[in-house]
């Protein structure tokens, strides 16, 4: 049990709740004296949950993403054509 604490919350619904259904942003308390409108509260929590998903989503990544078993597989397949082009100089 909590005793003594008041914050204030924005929830944030999920657009696609696959894998998540809101998201809760905590307010800092001096947020509500700063002159700043809900709307600009809401599109501030809303732009945050979405950077955050597009950071952390793997199509929001660049570059060529393999499991790293894939990873381990192609690096023996590549040292042993190293191998065998070296034996084969030789």
């Amino acid at each position: 049990m909590v005793k003594g604490i008041n914050r204030q919350v924005v929830v944030v619904k999920s657009p696609d709740p696959k894998l998540f259904e809101q998201a809760i942003f905590l307010l800092r308390e001096d947020a509500a004296g700063d002159g700043v409108s809900p709307e600009q509260i809401i599109q501030q929590a809303r732009q945050a949950a979405d950077d955050y998903l597009r950071s952390h989503s793997v199509r929001g990544r660049r570059g060529l993403h393999l499991p790293r078993a894939a990873w381990g597989v192609a690096g023996a397949v590549l040292a042993s054509a190293a191998w065998a082009v070296f034996l084969f100089l030789l």
